[in-house]
């Protein structure tokens, strides 16, 4: 009786442990959370938006869009399981390393690695956006990538700036952030996300925190966050604690819109009259879905914000990485491209890891057929 005693009160400790180690980790992917001090004040006067958008946008503004493919609630256990929606092969990428990059950053240039990860070259000065090399969930098992990264973390180039649009999974990695903690890079985000990266190990003097239409200068780039109708948050407790953006990025010669996530809005009409024209827009989209038509854009929306924001190039992101509405991994890409060329839209659509110069480099309909661009 004494030897079942052991067994099970060492079954029960070891259980306990596992849990305990987990929860750990999985505490340290969140993050801090809550408005550091210094931008509780000025965040609290932006909280008030949030994904229901009632307040921010009346109904019949919206785009109206026709009937889909998706809709409803899909259920959180999916993010466990192996997508169906995936392609069936590996996607067409240019793996890099470090030695790839050149020393000085182009004066204007663009690669994707993937959803909303890019890295923009302008003005001599290289940007990283939204950092996600690995899966988008606290564990390795949750919301995994249809194919890996081609460009490693470890891998990344010399960075002069990190831009994080907010602080979901899919759109700001801990793992990544830890890894860049150590080097000399600035890095802009919303209200409330610097206490994210300090809890990564970030320098808090290099953290710069924007509310929307505030900006920050570095070299000859203006950096603007603006609005977005979208929420924040890494886990049941933090929702809406943090804010979200858009980005305008104005160098020498280009003028750069970053549209983050967001729902379709007057908001972005007020952009384009603002800031616009554009030089090329950095657009989502993928994960519309009408049980959430305020989350994400629709295709018809992604053209309408095109029109919006006056762009003249339109480089899609936030797709072909993970299934996070229900889409075959093809579908959003094929619509807005074929909306697009009924719209004389023109899309800058590299394989993974390609670098994209606006003027050499331009649409690729590689997606059509994937297995003969590699």
């Amino acid at each position: 009786m004494k030897k079942i005693f052991k067994i099970v009160l060492w079954t029960l400790v070891i259980f306990l442990l596992m849990i305990g180690g987990i929860a750990y980790y999985v505490n340290g992917k969140i993050g801090n959370t809550g408005s550091p001090e210094d931008s509780k004040e000025r965040f609290a006067g932006l909280s008030y938006y949030s994904t229901e958008a009632d307040a921010f946008i009346s109904p019949e503004k919206l785009v109206h869009y026709p009937e889909q493919t998706t809709g409803g609630d899909p259920g959180f256990m999916r993010f466990f399981k192996t997508s169906p929606n995936a392609p069936k092969f590996p996607l067409p990428k240019k793996t890099l390393s470090k030695s790839d990059f050149s020393e000085r950053p182009s004066e204007f240039a663009a690669m994707w690695f993937g959803h909303s990860t890019i890295i923009i070259e302008l003005d001599g000065k290289r940007i990283l956006f939204d950092p996600v090399f690995e899966n988008a969930g606290p564990l390795p098992i949750i919301t995994r990538r249809y194919d890996v990264s081609p460009l490693k973390r470890e891998e990344l180039p010399d960075l002069d700036i990190v831009i994080i649009t907010h602080d979901h999974y899919d759109h700001l990695e801990a793992a990544t952030i830890q890894w860049l903690s150590s080097r000399d890079i600035e890095y802009i985000v919303p209200l409330g996300v610097g206490a994210r990266l300090e809890g990564w190990g970030v320098p808090k003097e290099n953290i710069t925190e924007l509310g929307w239409d505030e900006d920050k200068t570095s070299g000859t780039l203006t950096i603007t966050a603006l609005p977005g109708i979208h929420y924040s948050g890494r886990s049941f407790k933090d929702r809406d604690k943090t804010l979200w953006a858009s980005f305008v990025i104005k160098g020498l010669e280009k003028n750069l819109f970053i549209s983050g996530d967001t729902g379709y809005g007057e908001h972005l009409k007020e952009i384009g009259e603002k800031y616009g024209p554009f030089d090329m827009a950095f657009v989502e989209i993928d994960g519309w879905n009408k049980g959430w038509p305020l989350t994400h854009l629709f295709p018809e929306e992604v053209i309408q914000l095109c029109k919006d924001v006056d762009t003249k190039l339109l480089f899609p992101i936030h797709w072909g990485t993970f299934d996070l509405a229900l889409h075959p991994w093809d579908e959003s890409i094929q619509m807005v491209a074929d909306l697009a060329a009924e719209n004389d839209i023109e899309l800058v659509t590299p394989i993974l890891g390609e670098k994209a110069i606006p003027g050499t480099s331009l649409t690729n309909n590689w997606w059509e057929n994937p297995g003969g661009s590699q």
